[in-house]
């Protein structure tokens, strides 16, 4: 029963923040997985793949389309090929890597992000939304996007939410929620399911009580941090990102040290 509690507070904080953020759970879930089941890193990593296996995020796409937030699909396709090629091959190169080696390549990975979604921030001053919500995205970019998003997912065990999130909106120039709405969608495909299978086989895997209650926190989660997405401006949303990023990176920083 404490295994199914501790996982369900896991999920529950994972999911409260990728519905929120519009991002996959899967940064927020390694991260919490340390904090709060005292995980080692494979093993936070490897809970965090495989809890995204299910669809969890379907309550969390749903109130950002009731709020008009679409992403095409063409978009969605490439963003995948390019995800689930860089996926196999990061987690294939994680399994060789030391876990404190892991952690601070995580430390690196959320400075970068966060460094972007701030020189982001600036340059969204000057710009109009109307604008940037016409703007489209070419094939070669969008399949980058996926393949870095995809190698950071296999590599660190996360989502990929955030890389897809910052690099369509940072990068690309997408509206904040559009690149949001465009995380959650890539969610619903099983696309870790290569990179879940290659840590389930090497061991790097929690309980079954555990993964069980990340789940069932991260269906309840997602929902209620994307109804309170849906009620937030873009600025606010990307600086409570810029936030959320820079206190993983302080912990893990902190996890790295000591």
């Amino acid at each position: 029963m404490h295994d199914l509690l501790a996982g369900i507070a896991t999920g529950l904080a994972g999911g409260l923040t990728a519905g929120l953020l519009g991002v996959s759970p899967g940064g927020g879930l390694v991260v919490f997985s340390v904090l709060l089941l005292g995980a080692g890193q494979h093993v936070a990593q490897g809970i965090s793949l495989v809890a995204q296996v299910p669809p969890t995020s379907l309550a969390g796409i749903r109130r950002y389309w009731q709020s008009g937030n679409r992403t095409p699909l063409r978009w969605i396709a490439l963003l995948t090929i390019g995800f689930v090629t860089g996926g196999a091959a990061g987690a294939l190169a994680a399994n060789h890597v030391a876990g404190p080696a892991l952690r601070w390549s995580y430390v690196a990975y959320l400075v970068a992000l966060d460094a972007m979604l701030i020189l982001r921030g600036g340059r969204d001053k000057t710009e109009d939304d109307d604008a940037g919500a016409k703007r489209d995205a070419s094939w070669p970019a969008l399949l980058v996007v996926g393949l870095l998003a995809g190698l950071s997912s296999g590599f660190l065990g996360i989502g990929g939410g955030l890389a897809t999130v910052v690099g369509l909106s940072a990068v690309l120039g997408v509206p904040q929620h559009q690149a949001q709405m465009a995380s959650l969608v890539m969610s619903l495909i099983p696309t870790t399911i290569p990179s879940a299978w290659i840590y389930w086989s090497e061991g790097s895997l929690a309980s079954w009580p555990v993964l069980t209650g990340v789940i069932i926190g991260l269906l309840a989660g997602t929902d209620l941090g994307a109804r309170a997405a849906n009620r937030i401006d873009r600025t606010t949303l990307r600086s409570a990102m810029i936030f959320f990023v820079s206190l993983m990176a302080l912990y893990m920083t902190f996890k790295a040290l000591w």
